[in-house]
């Protein structure tokens, strides 16, 4: 079983077993300075052993890295496909699930009853599915790609329609990050194009707990802006096209690009 950190300044993983496998290693990162620590529970696409229908971390072993980590005033986060380890996540007391192609309405209820936030990557899959040999995929796992590319816009659509919490997010690999944008206009089939706009903004913000400081444009927050040629209310392209359309980036408040006029 794998468990990951987002630390300053790398991220990274590790293989625990055991209950006082896990707790150590969520004090061991916290030390480090993590942010949030994630959860492998459940199979993943690019790992040629892995079935996506595999549970990964005894209920046990959730429970404690999810009690280490709010000790610290952090979350678990966590990566997993399937309605069972989706469920099971969120009633252990996972914060946040990523992915998550492959819920039912089981799921839907738990993230409403516990607050619980779901971070669809859908890019991920259509770029592994347009160029995902060439960008190292092995070829015996493509069937993967195909099962939950089929099923994560649907589960966008019904979590949507159903007032789930959501937030926007990456999981493509190396070459292929030049692709994350169009998850704005993936996303924009089945939400407005403003909940797309407030998934990656205002939501995103809630779901690091940095409300006031990202995703929205208030007295006291880090003026991270971006200035767009076309209103992406009307056109959400203009978001999946950074070279076509970005003409200004600001980060705490200092220009770090700006395009000829």
């Amino acid at each position: 079983m794998a468990l990951e950190t987002v630390s300053r300044p790398v991220a990274f993983s590790r293989v625990v077993d055991g209950v006082a496998e896990v707790r150590r290693a969520v004090r061991e990162e916290v030390r480090r300075g993590a942010d949030q620590i994630k959860l492998m529970l459940g199979g993943g696409i690019a790992s040629p052993t892995d079935r996506l229908t595999n549970d990964q971390f005894s209920s046990e072993e959730i429970r404690a890295a999810v009690e280490e980590a709010q000790m610290a005033d952090l979350y678990v986060m966590a990566h997993a496909y399937t309605a069972r380890a989706v469920n099971r996540a969120i009633a252990l007391g996972v914060r946040s699930v990523e992915h998550c192609n492959l819920i039912d309405e089981r799921s839907l209820e738990l993230f409403l009853q516990h607050g619980a936030w779901m971070v669809p990557t859908l890019v991920t899959y259509q770029a592994l599915a347009q160029e995902g040999v060439e960008g190292g995929l092995p070829r015996e796992v493509a069937h993967k790609v195909e099962l939950v590319l089929d099923q994560g816009l649907g589960a966008l659509e019904r979590a949507y329609r159903a007032g789930v919490n959501l937030a926007y997010g990456t999981d493509l690999l190396g070459a292929m990050h030049r692709h994350q944008s169009w998850e704005f206009a993936l996303r924009a089939q089945v939400q407005p194009n403003l909940e797309v706009i407030r998934s990656a903004t205002l939501y995103a913000a809630r779901l690091l707990r940095a409300e006031g400081r990202l995703g929205e444009v208030v007295p006291g927050a880090y003026a991270d802006l971006i200035a767009l040629e076309g209103n992406p209310l009307e056109d959400i392209r203009v978001l999946a096209e950074p070279e076509r359309h970005l003409r200004l980036v600001m980060k705490e408040g200092r220009v770090f690009h700006q395009a000829p006029a």
